[in-house]
């Protein structure tokens, strides 16, 4: 092991240790090497870098020929036998021209990428700045894989200098020669983007709700308290029905809609012509409830995620979810279809 992989595979644990950075599978790494692009495997948690083999060794030069005609479709093509697929944003980190890129769904990022006007906003916030190292880019929503590394390097065409690339609804992408600048840019961007924390989280010291006797043996209560506003606090309750998917990792662990009811009595009423009870449900005023079976890390990780990402935005905000379209695109992936098998 190099001392460059050394050092990337200790800070991309720290990173994945941190839910405000890094959610479960969400968010890859990648290093370049000569002629190889080291990239995170599909699936696999940067939270264990350190301790599983989960980067992949990718043919590099064949990636930025078929980058030069524009074949995003390109498929990389590893330099060793592996167990593991690459992620499926490897030729968003193979155009980029550093180093070392990282691509993190950043909950103080996300907070204003969520927003109808999430690019104004950004700008604003950072036309201010006079730090001259910070070069940011900004990009619609586009379905992960081809079709954003195509939007990317559209825009780096214009903005060849940009070292932060905001994605709206998606996350962030942060490139630089080392990891010491990395940091720096990470920093400085969360500095600018740290948002005030507009939803109170008082529920800390209460009680988890309880399951109705019949309900018992099947569902049990989403076991972190804090998230259990989503369902209490009615302001964060609303964003349920409409402000459910925001961003792709949502999607794609937890579903295209929220189950929502006013009462256990209307829960279990629609339950009669059901032929699969959800895994997750919402009670009005009562709490967040889980199936006691299948609902895996995974998915739990990326509901305190959305929690995070609520109690940070302002009731009155005015979001953009994903539609109708752009929900079936990711939920028929095959390439998430794998994603979800590897992170149970």
């Amino acid at each position: 092991m190099t001392i460059l992989e050394r050092d990337i595979k200790k800070f991309c644990a720290a990173l994945g240790r941190d839910p405000l950075l890094v959610q479960g599978a969400g968010g890859n790494v990648s290093w370049k090497e000569r002629d190889i692009l080291w990239i995170k495997g599909s699936g696999t948690w940067l939270a264990n870098a350190e301790q599983d083999d989960i980067f992949v060794p990718v043919n590099l030069p064949e990636l930025s020929c078929a980058l030069l005609v524009k074949d995003f479709n390109v498929c990389p093509q590893l330099i060793c036998e592996h167990t593991l697929r690459p992620s499926i944003e490897t030729t968003l980190h193979a155009l980029m021209p550093h180093t070392i890129v990282i691509h993190l769904h950043a909950i103080h990022a996300l907070t204003y990428l969520v927003h109808k006007n999430s690019q104004k906003i950004i700008s604003e916030l950072f036309e201010k700045i006079t730090d001259e190292r910070l070069h940011i880019a900004f990009v619609q929503y586009h379905k992960p894989g081809p079709y954003l590394a195509r939007a990317v390097q559209e825009v780096l065409i214009n903005k060849p200098n940009a070292n932060i690339v905001f994605l709206k609804n998606h996350g962030i992408v942060i490139g630089a020669d080392s990891i010491g600048e990395i940091k720096k840019l990470l920093d400085a961007l969360l500095a600018i983007c740290a948002p005030e924390e507009f939803q109170n989280r008082e529920l800390s010291e209460q009680t988890l709700p309880n399951v109705p006797h019949e309900l018992k043996g099947e569902y049990e209560s989403f076991a972190d308290i804090e998230v259990q506003a989503l369902a209490i606090n009615l302001d964060l309750y609303k964003r349920l029905e409409t402000d459910w998917a925001l961003f792709p990792d949502h999607v794609v662990f937890l579903g295209p809609k929220a189950f929502t009811y006013s009462s256990w009595n209307h829960f279990l009423e629609s339950q009669e012509e059901c032929r699969q009870p959800p895994e997750l449900i919402f009670i009005k005023k009562i709490g967040v409830f889980n199936k006691k079976n299948g609902f895996s890390l995974a998915k739990s990780v990326q509901l305190r995620c959305y929690y995070d990402l609520l109690s940070y935005i302002k009731n009155d905000a005015s979001l953009s979810p994903l539609n109708a379209n752009e929900v079936e695109a990711l939920l028929t992936w095959d390439a998430e279809k794998l994603r979800q098998k590897m992170s149970k």
